[in-house]
Formats: structure tokens, sequence, C-alpha cells
């Protein structure tokens, strides 16, 4: 039997009205879906050749959820992606193994025939994709998700105001991913990471020694908590999803572990000191970094 029972999955209720007319005009079988959960309940009762989804349906990238459990419970299923983000090609362009093409709107059902049929004339046996653990995604971006987080330090207008190399923003910042990826597989992953909360508190040493206020180290795990999540949406084809939300939650946790021992440290110092603004001076700034300067 030829490949013909698609999935169209759009919140554009013209598209839902107009895309799958059509594509029935070119013999397809189409059933349509206009939310996550409509889609997620068709691919878990009913068989499908093909995909195509919408990249933003209720929230930004919810095209990749239903890409990847397709190709979990129908891996046989060819997907495809439509976007109304040209800049996002690029990124689609780097997961094809997931996905089998997109177009970018406003797109031509006839365009879209054609890739799909294009595809079915051409399709050989699909490798298996092996879904990888949040751990192996964070050892395997550790640069990335540093440069992303350093970029996005010295675009703070206050963390970027403290006169500090590259190297002390986030130098350690690798040890302490690559630890936490390391209590993330162990038998506890919900337990600190001892060698990361010893990189936590020397990394704590050095920001109070710079002049750094306690919101300024919660703004530090902000900003590296939302790159690695932007790093997670980025991947999500890629990784298991059976252990994915646990992962998140344990590596949240690891996260809190992390900013609570950064406090600790700065309230020894207070005790130690007679109080923080005694040691540092309730006047002292600290000196304005060149990047700041540039930036304006």
């Amino acid at each position: 039997m030829p490949v013909n029972r698609v999935l169209f999955v759009d919140d554009d209720r013209n598209l839902r009205l107009t895309f799958p007319a059509i594509l029935r005009m070119h013999g397809f079988e189409v059933s349509v879906a206009a939310t996550v959960a409509e889609a997620l309940a068709d691919i878990s009762t009913h068989p499908y050749d093909i995909l195509i989804s919408d990249l933003n349906i209720g929230e930004a990238g919810d095209g990749f959820t239903l890409v990847s459990a397709m190709r979990r419970t129908q891996p046989d299923c060819m997907n495809f992606i439509i976007t109304g983000f040209p800049a996002f090609e690029n990124a689609l362009a780097a997961i094809q193994r997931q996905v089998d093409g997109y177009l970018i709107k406003p797109a031509s059902v006839e365009q879209l025939v054609g890739m799909i049929h294009e595809k079915i004339l051409n399709s050989g046996p699909r490798n298996a994709m092996e879904p990888m653990r949040l751990s192996s995604l964070l050892r395997e971006t550790v640069s990335e998700i540093r440069a992303i987080t350093l970029a996005k330090m010295k675009a703070s207008p206050t963390l970027c105001s403290f006169q500090m190399s590259d190297e002390e923003r986030v130098g350690i910042l690798a040890n302490i991913l690559t630890e936490i990826a390391d209590q993330l597989e162990s038998p506890e992953p919900n337990e600190p990471a001892i060698l990361a909360i010893e990189a936590s508190r020397a990394l704590s040493l050095q920001r109070l020694s710079a002049g750094y206020k306690v919101s300024m180290l919660v703004t530090d795990s902000a900003i590296l908590g939302s790159v690695v999540f932007d790093i997670v949406h980025r991947h999500l084809l890629q990784l298991d999803t059976s252990s994915l939300v646990l992962d998140l939650e344990n590596f949240n946790l690891q996260l809190q572990f992390h900013l609570e021992q950064s406090i600790q440290v700065f309230h020894d110092a207070e005790l130690h000191s007679g109080g923080i603004e005694r040691k540092i001076g309730p006047s002292t700034s600290p000196p304005i970094s060149d990047d700041c300067l540039r930036t304006g």
C-alpha cells in the first residue's frame, strides 16, 4: 500500500482547512489536529506514514515534541515541519537526521507534496535514533553552554559592571556541569554533587572578592539555568523523553544546591567579618568592566 496516511497539525484554522483539502486532492488520507494534546492522542492510537506539523503550535517548539513522539512510537513515519521563522532554518538543518524536511511559511502545498513524493521515492532504511540522557547532552555541549552563559553575563548591565576576566566568569563552569552530569547518572541523582559543591564554593569566593552581592549570585544561576534549558529545547529530538522530565527536575535541584552553597559562602564571610558591608566598604564600587564601556 502506498504511503499516504497523514497527520496534519497546526493551530491556524485557515491552514487546517486549506492544506488537508489540497493534500486529499493529491491522494493522501489526512487527519487534522489543532493542539499538541490532540496530536499526541492521535499518534498513540492511529498509524501514520507522514506527520506535517507547524513548529510553534501552543508554545514555541511544540512541533519538535510531536516529531519526538512520532519518532519513538512510529519510527517509520516521515516527519515534516512548517515554520514561519526563516531564521530558524539553520537550527532545523542541524537536526535533519530527525526531520525529513521543512518549509518556510507561506509554504506552497505543491512544494510540500513534491517534497513528500521525493522522500517516498528515495527513502531507504532509517537509522535508529539512539536517544541520549540529559547528562550526555551537558557533556557534549559544555563549551557551548559556557560561551552562551559568558555572553549573557556580559550583556547583563549588573554583572558586566564587575572587572573580571572571561576565565573568572565561567572558567570553572565546565567542572560544575561535568560533576552535575555525573551526579545525574548516579544512583542518587537528587543528592548534592560533592565536587560540584566544592567548585561552587571556590567560584563564590572569587565572586565575593570581586564585590558581588547575593542578588548577583541569583542572576548567575538564573542565566545558567536558562542557557541549559535553551540547549535542551534545541536538542529535544535527540533526548530520551522517558527520562527527561526527571533529569530536568534533578538538574534544577543541583542548580539549587549550587546557589545555596554560593550564598552560604557569602553568609559565612559576613559572620566572620562582621558584615560584608564592612569588608567591602559601604561606598566601595567595583571598577567598571571594559565590556560594559563598549556596550554602553
